[in-house]
């Protein structure tokens, strides 16, 4: 029976080895190994890409994330205690960043498209939101008229973890949207490094300034500590792989398109919930809908078909959660279980044409039990 392996990272860089084992030499050989040349140049690359001023490489997408909200604690726009809103199923990496900086969490129902539901913002009437986090959660853009009519009155920090190369209709790039963005590069990004590696992206000249300080030990220059600070610097190495993908990163996204396109125009089955196709998600994952969905995961996983969950339980729900107040716009929570108990990620990280025409042909022959 032939198999479609969900994910395979050696697979997924097989395009780019050779260029990559360069750039690794070209570190090594530069001597090196902390900042320099290599990160500079990734970061005014990842600038230009993104669209914005400024890009800060650091450690991995969750310190991203903290660090943008620390650089607005010390500047004094945000304070402890106040609410910041995020959509009520995305990775727990988007709560953790807002807690860790003793802020409260508003959580706001999905929409259709798994995004936060920008219109139940303003249904939040017994809390004064400071912040909001749109989160372009599966590479799919979390951007409308609302968040940008809130961009006036409250910070838009976007989690744009999985969307790099995402756009808006007007041709806008996520990460360049709101105030600030953070990036994730873990390696199952259509941007990978190959460990953990991140950036903030903004046009704010303070905030980029006071994030890369607090990266690196809250230092501006040597010896000379204006904060207390982290060791969340990015390291040259995988900044020397990030500059080789992303100068491939249009071409990947389109891959995933095409794949996406196959999924969506072949799958017929009506028991599956197909994601609208806009021509603007990078697709980080594929995303369907399933009333029965252990048994369709197991009738898959029959026909050789690998899938996964992303995310099977809303972070407000788990256990280091289970004693902190959030405040949660779906009131019973009903809608966001109903949505992460049917949630299943098909294959398409490096899933051919071939292969998504055969894997929609096998969902096509699925009878529910």
């Amino acid at each position: 029976m032939k198999k479609y392996v969900f994910l395979d990272l050696s697979r997924l860089n097989a395009p780019y080895l050779d260029e990559m084992k360069a750039a690794a030499c070209r570190v090594i050989d530069s001597g090196r190994y902390i900042g320099g040349k290599e990160v500079e140049d990734f970061e005014n690359e990842l600038a230009a890409y993104v669209g914005t001023r400024y890009a800060v490489g650091v450690s991995n997408g969750l310190d991203a994330l903290r660090l943008i909200f620390r650089a607005y604690k010390i500047l004094g726009r945000l304070h402890e205690g106040d609410y910041v809103a995020l959509p009520a199923n995305t990775y727990i990496a988007s709560a953790l960043a807002v807690t860790d900086n003793g802020l409260n969490i508003v959580a706001i129902r999905n929409d259709e498209n798994y995004n936060l539901d920008s219109k139940r913002l303003s249904e939040c009437k017994d809390v004064d939101i400071k912040a909001v986090m749109p989160v372009h959660l599966y590479g799919r853009t979390c951007w409308d008229s609302i968040l940008q009519q809130t961009k006036d009155n409250a910070i838009i920090v976007e989690d744009n973890a999985q969307g790099i190369g995402a756009t808006t209709a007007d041709g806008r790039k996520t990460g360049s949207l709101g105030h600030a963005a953070a990036i994730s590069f873990y390696p199952t990004k259509n941007l990978g490094a190959l460990g953990d590696a991140g950036a903030v992206t903004t046009d704010d000249e303070e905030i980029a300034a006071i994030v890369r300080a607090l990266a690196n030990y809250g230092s501006d220059r040597r010896y000379h500590n204006i904060y207390q600070g982290f060791n969340c610097r990015l390291d040259p190495i995988q900044a020397a792989m990030l500059r080789v993908k992303l100068r491939h990163i249009d071409e990947e996204n389109a891959r995933r398109q095409a794949v996406a396109d196959v999924y969506c125009s072949h799958i017929e089955n009506k028991g599956i919930i197909l994601p609208a196709n806009d021509g603007r998600s990078v697709w980080h994952q594929f995303v369907v809908g399933c009333v029965d969905r252990d048994g369709f995961r197991r009738y898959l996983a029959e026909n050789g078909v690998e899938t996964d969950v992303n995310y099977p339980l809303p972070f407000f729900n788990q256990p280091c959660y289970s004693a902190t107040d959030i405040a949660v716009s779906d009131v019973d929570n009903k809608v966001t279980a109903e949505l992460c108990d049917s949630i299943v990620s098909l294959p398409i990280a490096h899933t051919t044409l071939q292969e998504a025409h055969e894997i929609s042909e096998i969902i096509n022959r699925y009878k529910a039990s």
